[in-house]
């Protein structure tokens, strides 16, 4: 499990995800606009829509909230998402850690700046496109919900081309290639598990293990990112042991 799953894990528990709930729902709009906008606005036909549209639901944005903003990316009713650019920054963080950064913007000046300023402020530095990217690959991931499934239970998911099964928190996460999402998804629903999530994700192919103060100077990187009103998305290559999360979380 990677740190920031872990890190976003916690947090969320904790109700920290919610504390802003405006921000957030502009946010998960503008990811579903652009989600619409690049793929149409089926999301049978569009896992990132699916994937948006998913999130945007986990957070309880209502769903006149959530129409609006495919209607807007789809342009129906006259609406236009075409202002809204998707930009990735790559940088790192303290100790070296891979940062990649999704940004969601009509301001590209604005975001690059604000970007930037919170990677120098907390011990990081903005890299050239394609210095951390390597680092980074995209995946399929299904989870469900440990409490009521075991890896047994997740066995029709590898006779459809899993590869394998992480157990994050209180959730299993089954990973796959992007082009067998569909496959898999399809296998537990049919052998009867009950899915959380399923979409896309941007996982690194090694981490670094932090603690101490470079661990604290990394998670407050992370949560200025998160933060900003243009980023979508943050991925980090870093371990920190959940004992450790958990006390810089309290």
């Amino acid at each position: 499990m990677s740190g920031h799953s872990k890190w976003s894990s916690i947090k969320h528990k904790k109700g920290a995800a919610d504390a802003k709930r405006g921000k957030l729902f502009s946010k998960l709009a503008r990811a579903i606009t652009v989600a619409a906008r690049d793929g149409g606005g089926d999301p049978d036909g569009n896992p990132t829509l699916a994937t948006a549209i998913q999130k945007a639901r986990d957070a309880s944005m209502p769903k006149d909230k959530i129409q609006k903003a495919i209607d807007t990316g789809t342009g129906a009713g006259g609406a236009d998402g075409a202002a809204i650019e998707r930009i990735v920054y790559e940088g790192y963080g303290p100790a070296g850690v891979a940062v990649l950064v999704e940004a969601l913007t009509d301001n590209r000046n604005r975001a690059s700046a604000e970007i930037r300023h919170a990677f120098s402020k907390h011990g990081g530095n903005l890299g050239e496109p394609g210095s951390v990217a390597w680092i980074f690959e995209k995946k399929g991931a299904v989870a469900v919900d440990a409490g009521r499934y075991g890896e047994d239970d997740l066995m029709p998911a590898i006779d459809a081309g899993a590869e394998d099964v992480r157990e994050e928190g209180d959730q299993l996460r089954v990973i796959c290639e992007p082009s067998d999402l569909t496959a898999v998804r399809q296998a537990l629903e049919e052998a009867g598990v009950e899915i959380v999530s399923a979409g896309v994700a941007t996982e690194p192919k090694s981490t670094v293990e932090l603690r101490g103060h470079d661990a604290e100077r990394l998670l407050r990187l992370l949560d200025t990112l998160d933060d900003q009103d243009d980023v979508d998305e943050v991925f980090a290559n870093f371990d920190i042991p959940e004992d450790v999360l958990e006390k810089l979380a309290a």
